[in-house]
């Protein structure tokens, strides 16, 4: 009887033991699961933040860009004449020339009532000419002396645009009309699309004007009084559509729903227009790493319970052996601490490079946003300079004074092409991969180059032969690569005699290797390493930024590529990019 009551304590011990630790599984498993959803959380909000910040610099951007030019274009002698009953055909070929190079929808001219009397789409078939705009609010505002700006459909046009209108008048201060201008926001959006990102923007009567999804534009966050609809509908700003609400809620400071979907929110307030930027973010994307996380600790707690059950036979069977077989035990566990501490060490190694990359990835990242803030803050003024010295150059009177604003444009065109580098490390996304001949490329960058290399007086070789070499890649990034090279090979050719730069094409090994070679001051004591490091140059101040050679290093790794540096033995550089060849069937 006491052997069955002991074997039954025992049972029961055993299951006591067994729930415990059932429960003890299960509490942690939750715990851990809880923890790495409020940590992804916090990861994906900031994320989702910063992401919010960047596209409102950009939207900034876009709708500062011209914002000085109906300023500029009010004070224009054309237009006070125009708009005091002086030449309009003049005008309307004018007014073309700046939309055209402005890259403006349109520029166009109204009277005091609001008819169009000069417009830059004057030969179109939806020109503005002797349309009424008198009842669009921009209209209103630029005719009472302030500025107009309004998004809307176009009344003729039927496409959305931002307006922004001033005020015309003459010298004696009589009002004659107002000057206006439609700029296009759809290649905005249409980044935003090809980012993949989940980014619109609503007005104050909560709105959708632009949207990365198409179906969301021109519906509703929360509902519009009878009477505002009204005002809408006089003002004509959204044409005939109908405004309907989207399926949308905030139900947290930082969570949002869209049609059924949960995602992680972020906005920012676009002022003084009063509208607000929504950016979102799946919530998904935290379950999932959560998940991640579970399963790693699971498996990573099963794999210590088995081996721990393991040591512990090995203990009980070591007990019941022989010395000898004690021998072998610790033959096989100094086998086992070997083969775990040069693990150790491999997992070491891996850690300190991904450290490295780490590093080199934060600071990436800053860099992209102090991109996205310099190229901002410097854009507009710049894009005001290249207005005015545009409507100088148009009044100039003289030659010399012509040379003078030319030249100063020129310098304008420089700080634009400085910030322009800049704006690479602030553009999400990745190129499109497609089947890409090299000679092509080639081609391509010698045509843009060609007026460099001739003002240099440079003697250029091409030492290959005019078969096609084809990669996987994108043909104008590739095309940038090699005019950043190019231009490198230039720079350093100067005061030397004798120029002499060779384009080297062949294949090795499933490899295409494309070679820069030039016989100008070579690399120096620097490594490619140093050299493909933001801002690192040799040039003087406002001959570059030094971002030329980690552009199209980044360009060449996105290709899965390499580009190497080295000294030639006769003096000079080989700047040279590997590229994987092109195979049938990848994408």
């Amino acid at each position: 009887m006491e052997t069955g009551t002991t074997i039954t304590k025992n049972h029961w011990r055993t299951f006591v033991w067994v729930v415990l630790s059932g429960f003890v599984f299960i509490g942690g498993a939750v715990s851990i699961f809880i923890a790495a959803s409020s940590y992804f959380g916090n990861v994906e909000q900031q994320r989702a933040q910063n992401r919010a910040s960047l596209y409102h610099s950009t939207l900034i951007g876009a709708l500062e860009r011209f914002e000085h030019l109906p300023f500029i274009l009010a004070r224009d002698p054309f237009v006070i004449a125009g708009a005091s009953g002086g030449d309009l055909d003049k005008l309307n070929r004018r007014l073309a020339d700046f939309a055209r190079s402005a890259n403006l929808d349109a520029i166009y001219l109204m009277d005091k009532t609001g008819l169009t009397i000069s417009a830059s789409n004057y030969d179109s078939e939806t020109t503005f000419l002797a349309h009424n705009y008198g009842f669009r609010p921009y209209f209103t505002d630029a005719l009472a002396g302030k500025r107009g700006e309004f998004f809307g459909i176009g009344a003729t046009t039927s496409r959305p645009g931002y307006f922004i209108a001033e005020q015309v008048v003459d010298a004696d201060g009589v009002v004659l009309g107002v000057i206006a201008l439609k700029l296009d926001l759809s290649g905005l959006t249409q980044a935003w699309r090809e980012g993949g990102e989940t980014v619109f923007v609503s007005n104050a009567d909560g709105v959708i004007v632009l949207s990365s999804d198409e179906s969301w534009r021109y519906r509703s966050l929360f509902p519009i009084s009878d009477a505002r609809r009204k005002a809408i509908a006089l003002e004509r700003q959204f044409a005939n559509e109908p405004l309907l609400p989207l399926d949308w809620s905030q139900y947290a400071p930082d969570r949002a729903e869209l049609n059924g979907d949960k995602y992680v929110y972020a906005a920012a307030q676009v002022l003084p227009l009063g509208w607000t930027l929504h950016f979102l973010a799946d919530e998904g994307r935290i379950r999932e790493r959560a998940w991640f996380v579970l399963i790693g600790a699971v498996i990573l707690a099963l794999g210590v319970l088995i081996f721990a059950v393991y040591l512990r036979g090995e203990r009980i069977r070591a007990a019941l052996q022989d010395s000898q077989a004690d021998r072998r035990l610790l033959r096989s566990a100094n086998m086992s601490l070997a083969l775990e501490i040069e693990e150790r060490r491999t997992a070491e190694k891996k850690l300190e490079a991904a450290q490295i990359e780490l590093a080199r990835s934060s600071k990436l990242a800053a860099l992209g946003q102090l991109s996205a803030s310099v190229t901002h803050e410097l854009g507009q003024p710049i894009s005001a300079m290249q207005n005015y010295l545009a409507a100088a150059e148009l009044d100039a009177d003289s030659e010399e004074r012509k040379t003078t604003l030319q030249r100063l444009g020129g310098i304008a065109r420089r700080m634009v092409s400085i910030t322009e580098q800049l704006r690479f490390f602030a553009r999400p996304g990745q190129s499109k991969m497609e089947k890409v001949d090299l000679i092509a490329v080639w081609e391509g960058a010698k045509r843009l180059v060609k007026t460099d290399l001739e003002q240099a007086e440079i003697e250029l070789v091409e030492k290959f032969s005019k078969q096609p070499v084809y990669v996987s890649g994108n043909r104008l990034r590739l095309e940038q690569v090699l005019i950043n090279l190019l231009k490198n090979s230039i720079s350093a050719m100067e005061g030397v005699a004798g120029k002499n730069l060779e384009i080297l094409l062949n294949e090795e090994d499933g490899v295409a290797k494309m070679s820069v070679v030039d016989n100008g001051h070579g690399l120096g004591d620097q490594s490619m390493d140093q050299l493909k490091e933001p801002f690192q140059t040799s040039k003087e101040s406002g001959q570059g930024m030094g971002l030329g050679l980690a552009i199209s290093s980044a360009i060449v790794g996105e290709h899965g590529g390499q580009l190497l540096a080295q000294n030639n033995d006769k003096g000079g550089a080989t700047f040279t990019m590997k590229l994987p060849l092109f195979v049938l069937g990848e994408k």
